[in-house]
């Protein structure tokens, strides 16, 4: 098993409340935040969450290795984060975890004894994962080792090879064509050691054990919108709940190596599996591109609807993607034997932009207000789920006067206060303890906050009564 280490680590909502009263002898409900206000607190986050990036950028990352750790180490200073090691040979169902890979140099020098090629200029100059080498090639030795975009001349590419132990290096086409016959030298100074795979989780306790599981990946060096965007966002996003005085959910945030770290943390906390009620995949939030969710392979779970109707009342162009067994982690946390409610977040998808996995992924392609606004939405999507109830109306023969109880006169004669009037009915009409807000926003076509609020104030004036929170 792994072993875990230690890392260090008023509400005032902005819907119109329709009545300042609370119910006598429990506790307010409004001390969850409304989805509205929850959003409102990534207003300015952008340029903070971009720096972040920027301290990440440099780190060499790999599905293992001291990038991993320095990357976590970087997220404890913000949330509270456990590591888990989880050793080299470890079983994790039909993987193992494989051997640490340690990098100190990785360089070619010409025939004139200057460096062509140097990992130290760039990360991604160095195949991932490459095996130690050392010695002297001619150009066509050297050429099957040496990977470029012909098509891109001045981008590096992005490779890896985890599992076949040989080496490389990413060049520009413009380094590539410029090399001239004769004698180079080679060193790839690394090791692949008995060591271990590295996550972080940050566990926010809430009322319930039920959990909301939000993942992204912390494997890939260099690159900021796969994945840097998603570190940053899901780090803020952890940052901002856990500010929050109380959450309905437990919140479970984990930061992970792509595939093989997703198995190796789903083979790890089968247990934590049985509890997932929600989950996000975060990544390549930081971009300009529409935004797009991939539903979970469920296809109708509680957080794919969610997911939907947020992005549509965002007014954000967007796309939804039915569930396919490719992509990120997704496909893990949805495998046939966990069967998760659990979705993917991006702006542009995964390969479908040209800087995808090369060095024109860079800090500029990624932007503070990019990063913002992917936050602000991910708040509001959380802030329908903790306030997604189930009620039960206590006065079900006949429509209550809604007069007497004071809420017409907040009702007036406007546009805004007839569809009030009406979110009012249906909640009272609706809320018979099987039909959650989100199955009441769905069926009338309004919007979740008019929805909840009206649920508030007949919860308030007595007319409803609190169920369950559904799953």
């Amino acid at each position: 098993m792994g072993r875990p280490l230690r890392h260090p680590g008023a509400r005032s909502p902005d819907l119109r409340m329709i009545m300042s009263a609370t119910r006598s002898g429990s506790e307010p409900s409004a001390a969850l935040l409304t989805a509205a206000s929850l959003a409102s607190q990534a207003a300015g986050q952008g340029t903070a969450m971009h720096a972040f990036c920027t301290q990440l950028y440099p780190m060499l990352r790999s599905i293992t290795g001291q990038g991993v750790r320095d990357t976590l180490a970087a997220i404890g200073h913000h949330i509270p984060l456990t590591v888990t090691e989880v050793p080299t040979g470890t079983k994790i169902f039909d993987w193992e975890v494989p051997q640490e890979w340690v990098v100190r140099a990785a360089w070619i020098k010409g025939p004139d004894g200057r460096k062509v090629v140097d990992i130290a200029d760039h990360n991604l100059h160095l195949v991932n994962y490459s095996a130690p080498f050392r010695g002297t090639l001619t150009l066509d030795e050297l050429r099957p080792h040496l990977f470029s975009l012909p098509d891109r001349p001045d981008w590096i590419p992005y490779r890896t090879q985890y599992f076949k132990r040989d080496w490389g290096f990413c060049l520009t086409d413009r380094q590539l064509q410029a090399l001239e016959p004769g004698s180079y030298e080679v060193c790839v100074d690394t090791d692949l050691v008995q060591g271990s795979m590295t996550f972080g989780e940050c566990i926010l306790p809430g009322d319930s054990t039920e959990e909301v599981l939000v993942s992204t990946h912390v494997c890939h060096p260099s690159l900021a919108n796969d994945n840097l965007s998603g570190i940053a966002t899901a780090t803020w996003l952890a940052k901002t709940l856990a500010a929050l005085p109380r959450r309905r959910y437990t919140y479970r945030f984990i930061f992970i190596p792509a595939t093989i770290g997703a198995i190796c943390w789903l083979s790890q906390r089968q247990d934590v599996t049985q509890r997932v009620a929600h989950g996000v995949v975060i990544s390549g939030v930081g971009d300009g591109g529409q935004y797009h969710y991939k539903r979970s392979r469920r296809g109708n779970a509680d957080i794919d609807r969610i997911m939907a109707l947020m992005l549509a009342e965002s007014g954000e162009a967007h796309e939804q993607i039915p569930f396919f067994p490719y992509g990120y982690d997704e496909r893990q946390f949805c495998s046939p034997g966990f069967n998760l409610p659990m979705g993917c977040f991006s702006r542009s998808t995964y390969g479908s932009y040209p800087q995808y996995h090369t060095s024109a992924d860079n800090l500029d392609f990624i932007r503070p207000e990019h990063l913002e606004r992917s936050l602000q939405l991910l708040l509001t999507a959380f802030g329908m789920v903790e306030r997604n109830g189930t009620y039960l109306n206590l006065s079900p023969f006949g429509e209550p006067q809604l007069g007497r109880r004071g809420l017409y006169s907040l009702i007036g004669g406007h546009n805004e206060g007839q569809k009030l009037q009406l979110a009012l009915l249906w909640v009272l009409n609706q809320s018979d303890g099987t039909n959650s807000l989100l199955d009441i926003t769905e069926k009338a076509d309004l919007p979740f906050g008019l929805i909840h609020q009206a649920a508030e104030a007949l919860l308030n004036c007595g007319l409803l009564g609190e169920g369950r929170t559904p799953v």
